[in-house]
């Protein structure tokens, strides 16, 4: 199934703060509505943002159209706009600026702003169905590090519903499994807002491969008794030196694997990877409401004036990283080298713009 597409003029979203109980979609047919649905999570995975933001920007180009804006100029002017408002939603995911600039880039190119439209939804259908492609290759490499027999242990969600329709990190495990390898999964719950338990539980569960539901402060445990085989987990940034940003309680997974020599693997497409920054420590990092920490389904589970904090990720240093696995391939260290040539690949297969530099150089 497809997590976000564009139907009956609207962006057609899971929406995932509704799951487990129930599976339904919601329609978006406004920009802010778009924004909205990003902000509060009801699509989240660095990937799945990016293609929403895509199908936003053609979105506003539509209803700008409704409102009697036929200058191209003028369009342009208001979709740098929504780009603007977009991009605020959610800073630590760089896919989503990515998207962005490269829908913007689609909208710099001579032609009549119904041109401008029509190009605007072919790029973000494009860009979906590249997603798809992009995960299924990347499940197809990683599937070859994962043993017969593994037990697996993920963070966080990043399957179907973090990507456009397959996944990254669950997209490997997911790939692995169709190959009979007879997998198991440990699912960390992904506290504070619990993505693993909500979501990567519930996936696993369709897709019928063996889990065991853990909490977060389980691992160590697990990984110390011999119980695990390896770690793989997604990225909302790459930085060019291999620094990793990811849901919160990633780094402490990989310091755990380096103590219990296991191998700790990353797996993100290449619009994921950001050579304009360094290191992990240039990465902006989502602060969100301490109400997600300090509530659990709407009930309080502190006491009444308790301020929390919540990073809503952390960065893992390049050095606890066995290997990045992306569309290209697996990526061992040293990681910028092996980085670079990834994203010089990718950017080979499609054309690259100012737009796309300027995320991307």
């Amino acid at each position: 199934m497809r997590t976000v597409e564009y139907q009956d003029h609207a962006v057609r979203l899971i929406d995932q703060t509704a799951l487990p109980d129930v599976l339904r979609t919601i329609d978006c047919r406004t920009v802010d509505e778009v924004a909205d649905a990003i902000r509060s999570m009801k699509v989240r995975g660095a990937p799945a943002i990016g293609a929403t933001s895509a199908y936003g920007m053609a979105l506003a180009a539509e209803r700008f159209a409704g409102s009697g804006g036929d200058d191209p100029a003028a369009l342009l002017t208001h979709l740098r706009a929504t780009g603007d408002l977009l991009k605020a939603t959610r800073p630590t995911a760089v896919n989503l600026a990515w998207a962005v600039d490269r829908m913007l880039a689609v909208a710099s190119r001579p032609g009549s702003a119904a041109e401008i439209r029509r190009a605007l939804l072919e790029a973000a259908s494009h860009l979906a169905d590249e997603d798809v492609a992009m995960c299924r290759q990347m499940g197809a490499h990683g599937a070859a590090l994962v043993p017969v027999g593994a037990n697996v242990l993920t963070h966080c969600n990043t399957g179907s519903l973090a990507t456009v329709e397959f996944g990254t990190a669950l997209g490997v495990i997911r790939a692995a499994a169709e190959t009979g390898k007879r997998i198991h999964v440990y699912v960390d719950e992904t506290r504070p807002f619990l993505q693993g338990a909500r979501l990567t539980a519930w996936e696993l569960q369709q897709e019928g491969i063996p889990l065991t539901l853990i909490s977060d402060n389980m691992a160590g445990h697990f990984m110390m008794r011999g119980a695990v085989d390896l770690v793989i987990v997604g990225a909302d940034r790459i930085a060019a030196n291999g620094d990793v940003a990811n849901k919160i309680g990633t780094y402490t997974l990989a310091v755990l694997c380096k103590e219990n020599g296991l191998p700790f693997y990353v797996a993100a497409p290449t619009s994921t990877i950001d050579l304009s920054l360094a290191s992990g420590a240039e990465i902006p990092i989502e602060q969100r409401s301490q109400d997600e920490v300090t509530h659990l389904g709407g009930r309080r589970i502190a006491p009444e004036g308790v301020s929390a904090a919540h990073p809503a990720f952390d960065v893992t240093p390049n050095r606890y990283i066995t290997s990045i696995i992306t569309e290209q391939g697996v990526h061992g260290p040293p990681f910028e080298p092996a980085l670079r040539a990834a994203v010089a690949a990718a950017n080979a297969a499609r054309p690259i713009t100012a737009e796309d530099d300027r995320v991307r150089p």
